[in-house]
């Protein structure tokens, strides 16, 4: 639905976006996740034609944003990060304002009825826009951006100034979207972008560092996997015997106890699965397992890892052109 390639965005020296490529799916939910300044919000404003590429293209369901700017603009809604509000006006004359603005073809009434149960703003319809709360602004924001039904909806850091109650709100209602759009949730607040987003995109610098199903993307740093277990036995001899299962690089015992059991954190070998050969180690000894999970980073942990790994490259690289100059 979405294909950028190459995108470059450059200001004289500087690079705002440099050489990227991505694509998102019919009905994926993206997170566009990157630290501030890290070229989020220009990608963003490429994609919806506000602003131009130095070089590269994208394109929103197979046209050209560049070449056919108005065909590709009637199939994106876009809340940027200040939601273009005319705070003067009632919601409902806003709404009407901005239907007319995108010359909407559909039912006025029933169309903007559906918009405002989506978005949960029926009872402020007659209210002035300035005299709302933040939530019910950003709420009025994202009701805009449906008016024309889009195929894509673009979110720019949606619940920035939110209060907590307003962000779990504004969290599940992009949730509910995605099952009928293609959404990017361009952010910087990580359990956002967790909460909601099929996929993750990380951008740092202008740079794509990783692309992963969210699920997936502690893998893209991850060098080993930590396991916690409840095993019931004796703490000393069940401490010795985890240590010998092969794969396991350290065993540790947690200290919280339930009656005859004891947690353990289990480290394994990177690429090791020690699950089968922990149970049978286990079984001989008749010493029964009361739970198994694996320990995950969190996303915090993986986005932090990453910028980590980022700097250390460019680091690399810069040792390495300097070794160069040098020897020319």
């Amino acid at each position: 639905m979405i294909e950028i390639e190459h995108l470059v965005k450059r200001y004289g020296a500087k690079f705002a976006v440099d050489d990227i490529s991505f694509r998102v799916d019919r009905g994926e939910i993206v997170g566009f996740l990157g630290p501030n300044g890290a070229g989020k919000s220009t990608t963003m404003n490429i994609l919806t034609g506000y602003l131009s590429s130095t070089s590269g293209t994208v394109r929103v369901g197979g046209i050209d944003v560049l070449d056919s700017p108005y065909e590709a603009k009637r199939l994106i809604g876009f809340l940027p990060e200040q939601p273009p509000l005319y705070v003067d006006m009632k919601v409902d004359e806003y709404l009407n304002f901005i239907y007319e603005l995108k010359r909407c073809t559909l039912n006025r009434e029933k169309h903007l009825a559906e918009v405002c149960e989506v978005t949960k703003i029926a009872d402020v319809r007659g209210r002035m826009i300035k005299n709302l709360s933040k939530g019910y602004r950003q709420r009025v924001g994202i009701a805009q951006a449906l008016i024309g039904n889009p195929q894509v909806l673009i979110f720019d850091e949606p619940t920035v100034g939110l209060d907590p109650k307003q962000i779990i709100e504004i969290r599940n209602l992009i949730r509910n979207l995605g099952s009928d759009h293609t959404v990017i949730l361009s952010s910087h607040i990580l359990p956002e972008v967790q909460a909601v987003a099929d996929r993750i995109v990380v951008i740092n610098q202008g740079r794509i560092i990783a692309d992963e199903k969210t699920e997936n993307l502690n893998r893209v740093v991850e060098e080993d996997r930590l396991y916690s277990v409840k095993i019931c036995g004796p703490q000393r001899e069940v401490l010795a015997a985890l240590s010998k299962v092969p794969g396991v690089v350290r065993a540790d015992a947690v200290g919280e106890r339930e009656l005859d059991s004891f947690t353990y954190h289990i480290q394994s070998e990177p690429g090791v699965d020690i699950r089968k050969p922990l149970f049978f180690m286990l079984s001989e000894r008749g010493w029964p397992i009361l739970g198994l999970e694996a320990v995950g980073m969190s996303l915090e942990d993986v986005f932090i890892k990453l910028m980590d790994a980022d700097a250390k490259k460019k680091t690399a690289r810069g040792a390495r052109s300097d070794r160069t100059q040098r020897g020319a």
